[in-house]
């Protein structure tokens, strides 16, 4: 009897991908399995301040096609360290303040090399509990992003003890396209994301961002669609999280494992058409119409309610939404 040749698992995704063939129902292709293995997939930088980078060395892979830098972290610094510092010392917030100074001359030296050598900037505020127009004006005047460059929101999880509520965030994006005419890209993870997907109806606006998708495994089976997400704008897909000294998705030159590397769904003279542009997706149709109680009756109103809600963020409110109709 002939002998039948076996295939492991790993050989077939890998054949599949050379193969460019549908592995399973739903959109998700063989494009969404280790996609950055792919050359003509473009690569983004996103680092925070410890992040360390040889410059030099770093360019010398042209797959890397843009950087993204930690900007603004939640509200900003107090600039006199005298009154009362919720038990902070002043020594603390003195030395707080030099960090952020640092900090933000690092932000500048970063653009500046990586605009000299024609790679596309960007730069995420990491969202906190706080006043979110405060927050947003924090990230502007931090940043002071071009026409050119991209902005994001870094919503890390769901717990508004620890990070930006959602209807904050809402707020945050709205303001952002009220002073720069654009709305920034959100980054998030999984939970978070299906989340937002999932109450769309409440989330107007967060639903239709752009989305950094933060996944560290080598595939999105069974993930897009979502909400109105067919795709990720980027993946985040490796990180201190999933790369080490023995393994790593993907190993950047003159840097440690502990910089983060994302994968775009296009090539780098796609993403630069589309790298600023700060639109929403389009809305999907809900399964079924929301119906908002207005005391005498049940209105029923579509998924664009606060889309356009941009100078307080207030989304959903039944007055603003009846004045949408």
């Amino acid at each position: 009897m002939e002998k039948r040749r076996s295939i492991s698992l790993g050989m077939f995704f890998r054949l599949a991908a050379i193969l460019g063939v549908a592995l399973w129902p739903g959109g998700v292709n063989a494009r969404d399995i280790t996609p950055w293995k792919s050359k003509d997939n473009a690569l983004v930088i996103d680092a925070y301040e410890m992040n360390i980078i040889d410059w030099e060395e770093m360019l010398k892979d042209k797959r890397i096609a843009g950087f993204i830098s930690k900007a603004s972290d939640g509200l900003p610094e107090s600039f006199a360290c005298t009154g009362d510092h919720g038990g902070d010392t002043v020594a603390h917030c003195k030395t707080m303040w030099r960090k952020y100074a640092v900090s933000r001359e690092l932000y500048q030296t970063r653009r500046l090399i990586a605009r000299a050598n024609g790679l596309l900037w960007g730069a995420y505020h990491l969202a906190r509990p706080g006043n979110p127009v405060d927050q947003a004006n924090h990230f502007l005047d931090y940043a002071e992003p071009r026409d050119d460059e991209l902005m994001v929101l870094d919503i890390e999880g769901l717990d508004p003890e620890k990070y930006m509520s959602l209807e904050d965030a809402a707020v945050f994006a709205g303001h952002i396209k009220t002073r720069t005419g654009r709305y920034p890209m959100l980054y998030t993870n999984h939970v978070t994301a299906k989340y937002i997907a999932t109450n769309r109806d409440r989330f107007p606006i967060l639903s239709r961002l752009p989305l950094w998708y933060a996944r560290y495994k080598p595939g999105i089976r069974n993930v897009f669609p979502m909400g109105n997400w067919d795709s990720y704008a980027l993946w985040q897909f490796s990180s201190a999280t999933n790369c080490g000294r023995r393994r790593c998705p993907y190993r950047v030159a003159g840097t440690l494992p502990d910089i983060d590397v994302n994968v775009a769904a296009m090539n780098a003279k796609a993403l630069r058409a589309v790298w600023a542009k700060g639109d929403l997706l389009p809305a999907k149709p809900l399964d079924k119409p929301l119906l908002i109680a207005t005391g005498k009756a049940s209105v029923s109103v579509g998924a664009s309610i606060g889309v356009d809600l941009t100078v307080t963020g207030s989304i959903g409110r039944v007055s603003s939404a009846l004045a949408l109709r």
